[in-house]
């Protein structure tokens, strides 16, 4: 007698264009061991057909580097928001030790990123992100093409507090779950004011650092933030979040009273 075939249960949350209305389709695909979120929807794309066999489209998705350093594939996975590349399938499906065998019974939920327009399906606009890192200035500014030497030398202790802060892949998931990042607020998120305090920091960089800080002192700036810590538990790469934002509140903070007694 055949064997029966595993199979995962797969619910997505899809959208064909920004303005059409939200569907969920359901699909059942072969199961395989230590598959990702991203060999899953591979699985779809190959066979594009519906738990009901009826024919649809492959479902479109951010993706680049699938380890987890682009920051491209974020996406809500069983509600919580993930990286589809380092989301394991068997522990969504219950396997979380060495041995034990996943829960077939459960079914899969993905959805793309709430907090931001869809472009198609699980793939988002997160152009905010990037537009709020320009409002802070959050570069080293080199004038010119020429070649500048060799950069200012910086303490190991300073490039030991960076380090982590440059790790930032800018998958916004730390403003996905973060209550304060919406419409009504304009927060920037953590992943700008963590940032801000990178480049503050740098020799270089800190040539803009007032600018950065009264640019974190206006609308949607670093007093929006209510320290729910959401964003430091969620993030993938471990930053230091809200160490982030305590430093760069208090700077903040300094630097208006500075300009407070310089007007």
């Amino acid at each position: 007698m055949a064997a029966v075939a595993k199979t995962i249960k797969v619910e997505i949350k899809r959208q064909s264009s920004p303005d059409a209305k939200a569907v969920t389709e359901s699909f059942e695909i072969p199961y395989r061991p230590n598959m990702n979120i991203t060999s899953l929807l591979g699985e779809i794309a190959l066979n594009p057909k519906t738990i009901t066999g009826a024919d649809t489209t492959p479902i479109t998705y951010d993706s680049n580097c699938l380890e987890e350093i682009c920051g491209s594939c974020a996406m809500l996975i069983n509600g919580k928001a993930m990286m589809a590349c380092s989301a394991l399938v068997d522990k969504l499906l219950g396997a979380h030790e060495h041995g034990q065998q996943p829960d077939l019974a459960k079914t899969i939920t993905l959805a793309p990123l709430s907090k931001f327009p869809v472009v198609r399906d699980l793939a988002v606009d997160r152009s905010v992100l990037f537009e709020n890192l320009k409002a802070v200035k959050a570069w080293v500014p080199i004038d010119g093409t020429y070649d500048l030497g060799a950069g200012p030398k910086q303490h190991p202790q300073i490039q030991e507090q960076r380090y982590p802060l440059s790790n930032c892949i800018s998958c916004t998931i730390c403003m996905e779950v973060c209550p304060q990042f919406n419409d009504a607020t304009g927060f920037v998120g953590a992943a700008t004011i963590a940032q801000a305090k990178l480049f503050n920091m740098d020799p270089a960089g800190s040539v803009l650092k007032e600018e950065r800080l009264r640019a974190l002192a206006g609308d949607g700036g670093i007093q929006e933030c209510g320290f729910a810590q959401n964003c430091v538990q969620a993030c993938p790469k471990g930053l230091p979040l809200t160490e982030a934002i305590s430093d760069m509140g208090r700077d903040v903070f300094v630097q208006q009273v500075k300009d407070f007694f310089t007007r």
